[in-house]
């Protein structure tokens, strides 16, 4: 094991995630789903707490992981999630009532992504996160980007693409939105961002 697979190991391994999201990752195991790491959930928590996101939009339900991640730090926060199967949409709301989440605090959207963001309201969440289809990455993050306020963030796990992108050779087409996502986002005026190498990378866009 390289350096870095170790100390990527380690930032996962050390953190301790709650019971029902341990529960909704096992059953995104199960089922296949490619869920975010734990430093990843455990990062966006952070981002969600450091900036008292109130309104949060996630583009991929999955099983739950992801959104109870987003919602963890605070009891006033609420989710909506967009996901193109209802399957998906049914495990993250057990999940969600195992957590002691209030049906409240979240509401799920099924449908294509592509068709239910040009209806949301724009600089209206604090957080955007995008982990949908990654074949429709770099339409998604424009539509973050126009729904989040000022001073609000797009954020974007899986954007080293299982280690793909650093690597100049590998140029299939998700792989390559990825890197071109990445590069115009370092070059914009428009944003402040960073890229995060924690679990399968993580993009973080703030809007200026």
């Amino acid at each position: 094991m390289s350096e870095h697979d170790s100390n990527w190991k380690y930032a996962d391994e050390i953190v301790a995630e709650p019971e029902a999201i341990a529960k909704a990752r096992q059953l995104s195991l199960e089922l296949g789903i490619d869920t975010i790491s734990p430093a990843t959930g455990a990062q966006c928590a952070v981002i969600a707490k450091a900036t008292n996101a109130a309104n949060i939009v996630e583009i991929g339900t999955g099983a739950g992981v992801s959104g109870l991640w987003l919602l963890s730090p605070s009891t006033r926060s609420v989710l909506t999630s967009i996901d193109i199967e209802p399957e998906h949409l049914s495990y993250a709301r057990d999940a969600f009532a195992g957590a002691g989440i209030p049906t409240n605090r979240s509401r799920f959207i099924a449908g294509k992504a592509l068709e239910v963001l040009p209806r949301m309201n724009e600089n209206s969440y604090d957080i955007v996160f995008v982990d949908a289809d990654p074949t429709q990455l770099i339409e998604n993050v424009e539509h973050g980007l126009r729904l989040v306020r000022p001073g609000g963030t797009v954020l974007v796990p899986h954007a080293l693409w299982k280690g793909r992108v650093a690597d100049p050779a590998q140029r299939d087409e998700i792989t390559s939105s990825y890197r071109t996502l990445i590069h115009e986002i370092a070059s914009s005026a428009a944003v402040t961002s960073a890229l995060s190498p924690v679990g399968d990378g993580l993009l973080q866009i703030t809007v200026s």
